[in-house]
């Protein structure tokens, strides 16, 4: 099941590439504004302000407050999922949830691991955030098992190897993402690496999976 990229912006219809701009410069100013005074202290009516659109505009683009601020990890989600649910091929299924998010990852714009380390940081220090974060990413794990359900015709609540399928990719990501973030591999300096230390990282959380399983404590 190789993975597809998903389609690239300048690839898009002109009104899509105004909207995906549009949602860029919120997520921006979001950020900034956010990262500077605080989750909590940042009115919707502000933001809007601040990227010069209506109030009302802003639910066109974003469902909630949360999902703006943790736009950079929504955008990881969306790219792995299409990647993930377009793939075609076989093979074994927890490679190809390996490869997916692998290509997911180095898909994202230049910009995108330092708008996801800021994210990270507003989530470390707002339990509101962090609990849609980790809504967010069970809300990725239903998404890859239903494609695993559709692909394999099988039901994940009797076959619950598509549920622990899903549940592993989701590990790999926790445990590779939180190595990148600890600098792993780049001890003494404020900043972890880039996009293709992540991708390792993540890679080396898949790799480890089937040998954790043989782990024997004495």
């Amino acid at each position: 099941m190789a993975a597809t990229s998903p389609t690239p912006d300048d690839a898009l219809p002109l009104r899509q590439r105004k909207k995906q701009r549009t949602r860029r410069l919120l997520a921006d100013a979001a950020l900034t504004l956010f990262s500077e005074r605080g989750f909590d202290r940042v009115t919707l009516e502000e933001l809007a302000a601040h990227a010069e659109i209506a109030r009302s505009t802003f639910f066109r683009y974003y469902p909630s407050k949360e999902d703006v601020a943790m736009a950079a990890e929504g955008e990881l989600w969306d790219a792995y999922t299409t990647h993930f649910a377009h793939g075609t091929g076989r093979g074994p299924a927890l490679q190809t949830l390996r490869t997916s998010l692998i290509a997911a990852i180095e898909s994202m714009d230049d910009n995108w691991e330092r708008r996801f380390l800021a994210t990270r940081r507003l989530a470390a220090g707002n339990p509101v955030l962090r609990d849609h974060s980790i809504l967010s990413s069970i809300k990725v794990q239903t998404r890859l098992v239903e494609v695993l359900e559709k692909r394999l015709d099988a039901d994940g609540r009797y076959d619950v190897r598509l549920r622990l399928l899903g549940e592993l990719a989701l590990s790999a990501w926790r445990c590779g993402a939180r190595n990148w973030i600890a600098g792993r591999g780049y001890e003494g300096r404020q900043w972890p690496g880039g996009r293709d230390v992540l991708a390792r990282r993540v890679a080396e959380a898949f790799d480890a999976i089937p040998p954790s399983l043989t782990v024997e404590l004495p």
